[in-house]
This record gives structure tokens, sequence and C-alpha cells, in this order.
């Protein structure tokens, strides 16, 4: 059996750009990739935290502060929109004792105002 846990998030990023006629993804700055352990094609769900749509997409890199969606789900965002971008991992009931999530939190900008490690608490 698999559990499947929150591994980090971006939480509320705001979104600089969507551009429908690209062929999918959210393009995300490298360095809050890197600060929140994101890898470029990792799935990832976007939570919009302005108009509450949500849905599932994948990673790649972008420019310096950039959160851009593109393709389809471009339609469903709006420059300026504030989203939780989170990504999952599976794991054995015996590795959710060790897991930690990142969280990384965001200012207007895309600016990091913290970024912690949280341990998952037992039932």
């Amino acid at each position: 059996m698999q559990l499947t846990f929150l591994k980090s998030k971006l939480h509320r990023a705001t979104l600089t750009a969507a551009d429908p006629d690209y062929e999918g993804s959210i393009s995300i700055d490298r360095a809050l990739c890197r600060e929140a352990n994101l890898s470029e094609f990792e799935q990832v769900d976007v939570y919009d935290i302005t108009n509450g749509a949500r849905f599932t997409t994948y990673v790649i890199y972008g420019e310096p502060g950039q959160i851009q969606v593109n393709g389809a789900a471009a339609q469903l965002v709006n420059v300026g929109d504030l989203v939780i971008v989170a990504a999952y991992v599976r794991l054995q009931p015996r590795e959710v004792r060790f897991h930690k999530v990142r969280i990384v939190l965001l200012a207007p900008g895309n600016k990091v105002t913290s970024a912690h490690l949280a341990e998952v608490q037992p039932a």
C-alpha cells in the first residue's frame, strides 16, 4: 500500500502571465523551483486562491519571478491571481514518519518570505 502526501508547495504565488497558445504546463522561476524542491516536468496541482479553479499540470523552468500558466489551463486563470502550486509524493506507511514537507511562502513579486520543512504528525 502507498499513501499520498504533500511533498512541497509554493504558497500565494502571483501569476505573471497566461498563454493559452503554449503546449501546456506551468512555467516557474527556476530559483523558486529549487527552493520548493520542484523538478522540471514534475506533476503539480495548481489551486487558484482568487477564483477557486483547480487543475493538474507539470512544471517547466521559467524566467526569474515568472509564474505562467500555459495551454488550456490558461483559460482558468487571470494575470495577478494568487495560486498555490503543490507537488505530492507516494510513500510506504513505514516512510511516513520520516517525511518532511517543503513549504515556501511568497510575497508580491513572487519573493520568498519564508521557507521551512514541516514534519508529518501521526494520526
